[in-house]
């Protein structure tokens, strides 16, 4: 029965899924309890005597609309999104903010000539735009721990507030990082061939990149 007449089940769990967003494993997890659930309920009542398609249609109603649902799981989505960028920025900043001077420490061009106080600025501006972010993203991790612990409104908006700082923090962080980097190497061109600055380069791309893809998650899962 679970796999042959289970129509109205499976229909009612792919709208579900259809209008969730956030974390693939939290979204996945909470799809298949919902099945286990609502094929659980047709079980019980197909051994009291129902026929196969009532008793799809009872557990459906219910198990609940997806009106009634979809607020409180797309609530649990969202502070797991914003739990996963939180956490990666952790690291990310954490590592940036501790070891982002060793791509230039011992280079050809480290003795010459000071750079401009333009640049001097920008490279400062870098290192306290991912201080700042480490400081969000411990914010934003006692956020959802308080989170976890109260459903008090006010959470919520935190939850909202300190996402978009992390977010548009990043944004500023990704620009005025590429600026940086691109200026470095018009006026060393010895940079591109620096291997620290190689390593670093590879490792900070791939980090903006994770942590470009858990914003947009964070982003999708709120907007719901």
């Amino acid at each position: 029965m679970r796999h042959a007449e289970g129509f109205l089940v499976e229909e009612h769990l792919r709208e579900l899924e259809s209008r969730l967003q956030g974390p693939a494993r939290l979204k996945s997890d909470l799809l298949t309890e919902a099945r286990h659930d609502l094929l659980d309920a047709v079980d019980a009542y197909r051994e009291s005597g129902v026929p196969p398609t009532e008793a799809q249609r009872r557990a459906v109603a219910e198990f609940g609309s997806p009106a009634q649902l979809l607020p409180s799981w797309q609530a649990e989505l969202a502070v797991a999104a914003l739990r996963g960028l939180s956490l990666r920025m952790l690291a990310v900043a954490g590592v940036l903010v501790a070891a982002g001077d060793l791509t230039w420490r011992g280079s050809s061009w480290s003795a010459g000539p000071q750079p401009p106080a333009l640049y001097r600025l920008l490279s400062a501006s870098v290192d306290w735009i991912w201080f700042g972010e480490l400081l969000l993203a411990v914010t934003a991790l006692l956020v959802v721990w308080a989170s976890a612990r109260s459903s008090r409104p006010g959470l919520a908006v935190a939850q909202r507030a300190v996402g978009t700082a992390l977010t548009g923090t990043l944004a500023v962080g990704i620009v005025a990082g590429g600026a940086l980097f691109t200026w470095s190497v018009d006026m060393w061109d010895a940079a591109l061939t620096w291997p620290p600055m190689i390593v670093g380069m590879v490792v900070v791309g791939g980090a903006y990149f994770s942590l470009t893809r858990a914003a947009r998650v964070w982003l999708r899962a709120t907007a719901h």
